[in-house]
């Protein structure tokens, strides 16, 4: 097969490639590097692979491994809370898989597998996720297929530990969050305390590059007291807020009044209330969505008004 052939086989893949990759790596930057370093090895291989999504989901499994286990040692060391990159829109699609889909990208899903070992969390996307063999997932990781059911059943058991006992559909986390950035814009307390879990949480990631909560914040009052304060004064030097989905999850992207991007927000939602609420304020992790705020100046701008 000629060059061209090569190069519409990998573009029909890559919504699939970039998929894996993100989901291993929980970062859209690294999974657009690993993507292209599939790429160029295919294209760059002699003779033609028997099956060309073998070879680029092997491929773009382990280049995402190794560049995991690099970035494990830089988030051991990274300041503050560390999140994934916002998303905003997942390239591939199944609808036989949509649910599965949606909830593996949500940042809960995707803090979830940070706990894995770089080989579970690879086992566990490909074979929960995308419903490979296990065959196909043994070939993409190098492993044994008995070794690679061992890491799934492990890699399973941590996931479910961790996930919420009760889930919201879709429709109703969309209603609620529509009253959550409602409250937010009118600065209503009450009503944003009512919309809370009583032990919901909040919490920044800044990376010491940006203006973030110096600890996690626990419970209604407390939440709903700071974005009641923090929220009017960024509306006062112009900023606003628009809701707009992020890992398959409500949330809203935060621009300056030049339309750059400020900061990102997610809202978990289960069992009728907000759970947690997640900001990405770190700006390494916001290029990808356009131009930057520089957040420091703004900051000082929003003291400026108290």
């Amino acid at each position: 097969m000629g060059g061209g052939g090569r190069t519409t086989e990998f573009q029909e893949l890559r919504p699939l490639l970039f998929s894996i990759a993100y989901r291993i790596l929980g970062s859209v930057s690294e999974a657009e590097d690993v993507v292209q370093e599939t790429w160029l090895r295919y294209e760059a291989v002699p003779t033609e692979p028997r099956s060309a999504k073998a070879y680029l989901s092997t491929t773009v499994t382990r280049l995402s491994i190794d560049v995991l286990r690099s970035a494990r040692v830089r988030r051991e060391r990274y300041v503050g809370q560390w999140f994934p990159e916002p998303l905003l829109d997942d390239p591939y699609e199944d609808p036989a898989r949509a649910a599965e889909l949606a909830d593996s990208v949500s940042l809960a899903a995707l803090l979830l597998l940070e706990r894995l070992s770089p080989l579970e969390r690879a086992v566990f996307v490909l074979r929960e996720v995308f419903d490979f063999g296990f065959p196909e997932v043994a070939a993409a990781v190098g492993r044994s297929e008995s070794a690679c059911r061992q890491l799934a059943v492990r890699a399973r058991k941590h996931m479910a530990e961790g996930r919420p006992r009760f889930e919201a559909d879709r429709e109703e986390r969309e209603k609620l969050a529509a009253r959550f950035f409602d409250a937010l814009r009118e600065g209503d307390v009450a009503d944003l305390k009512d919309l809370l879990a009583a032990d919901v949480t909040m919490a920044g990631d800044g990376g010491g590059k940006s203006p973030q909560l110096a600890r996690i914040l626990v419970g209604a009052d407390r939440v709903a007291g700071l974005v009641s304060v923090a929220f009017p004064r960024m509306a006062r030097i112009g900023i606003t807020w628009q809701p707009h989905e992020l890992n398959g999850q409500p949330g809203a992207i935060f621009r300056d009044r030049d339309g750059r991007v400020v900061s990102t927000m997610t809202l978990d939602i289960a069992d009728g209330r907000v759970q947690t609420v997640r900001t990405v304020i770190n700006p390494d992790k916001l290029r990808h969505l356009g131009p930057v705020a520089d957040a420091w100046a703004l900051h000082r701008e929003m003291r400026r008004t108290v």
